[in-house]
């Protein structure tokens, strides 16, 4: 069959399957655009397919559905009304893809006999199995659908309808391991070189197919033949104008410009690989398509990767995801909650706290257009006529795209976009791990823009005192901050253009954070932390780090050495945190948790929640009352003590008057060249008198001040005991990982989360932020959003 090509004029497009031409909808144009797709790429034919085809069978009552492709496996099939085998729906561009929406309204009818259904906006397709047995059927979203050739082989389909998004998953971790095989033998690059070389050619990857729009895959095929056309037609060029690069290196130049705003790359980057690596490399990804930003595929494919990839050296920046589901979970992040991890390491506690907001945005989505379109279809709807009906289907389909949009990052003020910007923020002092950790991030579909190599000590962009809700991190044991560590120019955030930006956005409190570093260059960074006298122990420095970045009753929690909880040179260090913050759970997990990673010290799960205004005002007010009972009973003694110092002192004063007349006569009895030795022995007994009371006024202030010592002790069980409150305790023995960093199958901590959740609840340890979005139309036909007050009408955004 000839080339099926596209015909537009004169604000139309001609449509071959109903052979006329219509008015050229943004809708339409996908359309068109998809069946030519069809003939030219899979090889049907147009006499096997049919555009808007009136289809029923709904086991609801709703009426007639509107498929907008349908394709049967031969024109017979089409011809006798057979089931068809696959159903396609297409969207307007700027319509972003929900598969939810597949299951609503008038689209149950569609799902009947087909065996694929596919749905694409031009931007991206996706392609499902509809999976049998269920009412309404359910679709499992796969790699591809069949060509027309396949349509006969029986075992073909199969392996096709098996193709599934976590067998993909699977396979893309295999082969991201495959392709750092690759490297390492071939360019004999380190793990962590080779893996920085994996991550770019998987971005030139991305942007290849994403300015594809998904329709084409960055194969070995679709390389060589551009790097012919390169070397012939436009390397000469560049040669003369003193530009002369390979193709491979000006695909990876174009690529750092295509992330320039995302710093994943530095100016000088090049590949460091041979060119025959490369392609060997693209030959193993090109069944792998990674244009879809939302793909959480992948995201968990990458971080498996990761996973895999840091347990050598790089192991202690990696915290396995069993203890980081389980951290975040407890402290259950929510919506508009600003979340921060100051040693953010590949990012898993940052991605995870995003996945685990977006997926509560989603379902609250999901919700409300399940709310909307009851509302829309009423209690008659199924008495309604099919022309009534098809109104109705048609407000459903606008409700779900404008509510679409709260879920597209791309997408100004929506939800998922405030997400993304304005509530996920880390910090990584090793520039490979802060570049890893942004490219994770993007990989799982966003999030990335507050991540920054950086050190956690030191402020940055928005990561500053009493800025956060919630902080997870795992911070680095065991390391010591040299004393003579200071602060520098080096340190100094200098780019006034970006300074702007942030004051804009966050205010006179931004001024005040930039002083932390301009007001203390030459001085240590010891001295900007109150434990810093104390102890210059890496994980006790970042405790109190998190502590001063948190709002007042925010939570954070920290993977920690139990010798921070139990080791009696660190009381003090215990004693800091007690006056300031509340510890709301402590769980011990088995050493062999971070054993793969290179761990060598027991750790514990340790989760505190600062202080709110009141119980800072409560705490001060025990301590006070604390410290006036425990006074009392040494006043006695205080008193005593305070006389003996007082008595000294007047003493002090009545000898030394006592000593100057003595000199005085002694002075005149030499001039009058008299006896002396009575007077220098009465200076001698005075001075004796003077020695003998400033040693007991010495002697007296050192027990005054043991005694304030003990009292200071003997209050501090005082204060715990009128500052009262139940510290959870847990000790886990499997926290679904083994020593070799493979999944256990006896994870206690699901069960753990489960009876903390209730019990945190029960007691209500902190207060969930109260946040309900409603959604309604108004009287224009829009649909907004409703918070707090506040109204955003969504089809406008």
């Amino acid at each position: 069959m000839a080339n099926l090509e596209v015909q537009e004029k004169d604000g139309k497009i001609y449509c071959p399957l109903k052979g006329k031409w219509l008015i050229a909808k943004p809708e339409e144009k996908v359309r068109q655009k998809f069946i030519a797709t069809l003939v030219n790429e899979y090889g049907y034919t147009l006499d096997q397919m049919a555009q808007e085809l009136e289809l029923t069978g709904s086991k609801r009552g709703k009426g007639h559905a509107f498929a907008d492709i349908v394709i049967w496996k031969s024109k017979a099939d089409k011809d006798a009304m057979k089931d068809a085998f696959i159903i396609i729906e297409t969207k307007a561009e700027n319509v972003k893809l929900h598969v939810e929406d597949y299951y609503q309204g008038s689209n149950y009818a569609k799902f009947s006999g087909e065996e694929f259904f596919v749905a694409s906006n031009e931007k991206e397709t996706k392609f499902f199995t509809v999976v049998r047995g269920f009412i309404p059927r359910e679709l499992e979203e796969v790699v591809a659908i069949p060509t027309a050739k396949d349509v006969v082989n029986t075992k073909k389909i199969e392996q096709i309808k098996n193709q599934t998004k976590t067998f993909t998953r699977e396979e893309f971790t295999k082969t991201l391991q495959a392709c750092h095989n690759i490297i390492r033998n071939n360019d004999k690059l380190s793990p962590e070189a080779a893996f920085d070389e994996i991550s770019k050619l998987l971005f030139m990857k991305i942007r290849y197919e994403r300015q594809q729009k998904g329709a084409k895959v960055f194969t070995k095929e679709e390389y060589i033949a551009q790097a012919d056309n390169y070397e012939k037609n436009v390397r000469p060029g560049l040669k003369a104008a003193g530009m002369d690069l390979p193709y491979m290196q000006n695909l990876f130049n174009t690529t750092k410009i295509e992330f320039k705003d995302d710093h994943l790359f530095e100016e000088s980057d090049e590949i460091k690989i041979r060119e025959n690596s490369f392609i060997q490399i693209l030959k193993k990804l090109q069944n792998f398509n990674l244009s879809d930003t939302q793909d959480d595929v992948k995201g968990i494919a990458f971080e498996q990767f990761l996973g895999t990839t840091f347990r050598g050296e790089l192991g202690q920046y990696f915290t396995p995801r069993t203890i980081v589901d389980f951290m975040t979970e407890i402290l259950d992040p929510q919506e508009g909650e600003v979340i921060c991890d100051p040693t953010c390491g590949s990012g898993g506690f940052l991605i995870k706290a995003f996945e685990y907001i977006r997926e509560k945005i989603e379902q609250d989505i999901k919700d409300a257009k399940n709310k909307l379109r009851e509302s829309l279809e009423g209690d008659d709807f199924d008495s309604k006529s099919e022309k009534e009906q098809s109104e109705i289907n048609e407000k459903i389909d606008a409700m779900q795209t404008a509510l679409n949009t709260e879920l597209d990052t791309s997408v100004e003020n929506s939800r998922m976009y405030y997400l993304s910007r304005n509530c996920i923020y880390g910090t990584d002092a090793n520039p490979r791990m802060a570049r890893t950790s942004k490219m994770n991030m993007i990989m799982h579909g966003d999030g990335h823009g507050g991540v920054h190599h950086h050190d956690g000590l030191l402020n940055v962009n928005g990561i500053f005192e009493e800025r956060f809700d919630v902080i997870l991190t795992n911070p680095p044991f065991g390391q010591n901050v040299d004393k003579n560590q200071r602060i520098s120019e080096a340190d100094k955030f200098t780019d006034e253009e970006m300074k702007k930006k942030y004051k804009k956005k966050y205010g006179i409190a931004y001024d005040e954070a930039l002083k932390q570093v301009d007001d203390h260059i030459g001085k240590t960074l010891l001295s900007l932390y109150d434990l810093g006298s104390t102890s210059t122990l890496t994980e006790v420095l970042f405790m109190e780090r998190c502590l001063h970045l948190l709002k007042k009753g925010g939570r954070m929690g920290m993977v920690l050495p139990e010798g921070v909880l139990n080791n009696k040179n660190l009381q003090t260090v215990r004693e800091y945190f007690e006056g300031r913050a509340k510890i709301i759970l402590i769980c011990s997990i088995p050493q062999d948790v971070f054993i793969a990673a290179g761990a060598t010290v027991k750790p514990s799960l340790v989760f505190m929640r600062k202080f709110t205004a009141d119980e800072e005002s409560e705490y001060a007010k025990c301590k006070a009352d604390a410290l006036a009972e425990i006074t009392a009973l040494h006043q006695i003694e205080i008193e005593m003590l305070d006389n003996t110092i007082t008595k000294a002192d007047t003493l002090t004063d009545s000898l030394k008057d006592d000593l100057k007349k003595a000199q005085a006569r002694l002075k005149q009895a030499k001039k009058d060249k008299k006896n002396t030795s009575k007077i220098e022995a009465e200076i001698a007994t005075i001075k004796k008198e003077q020695a003998d009371n400033k040693l007991n006024k010495k002697a007296a202030e050192k027990e005054l001040k043991e005694l304030y010592k003990q009292i200071e002790e003997e209050t501090k069980p005082v204060i715990k005991k009128k500052f009262d409150y139940d510290i959870p305790i847990a000790k886990i023995d499997d926290a679904g990982i083994t020593t070799t960093g493979a999944a256990s199958e006896g994870n206690q901590l699901p069960q753990l989360l489960s009876e903390y959740s209730a019990y945190r609840t029960q007691n209500n340890l902190w207060t969930i932020i109260n946040n309900e979005v409603t959604y309604a139309m108004n009287t224009d036909g829009k649909y907004y959003r409703c918070l707090n007050g506040q109204e955003v009408v969504l089809n406008e955004q």
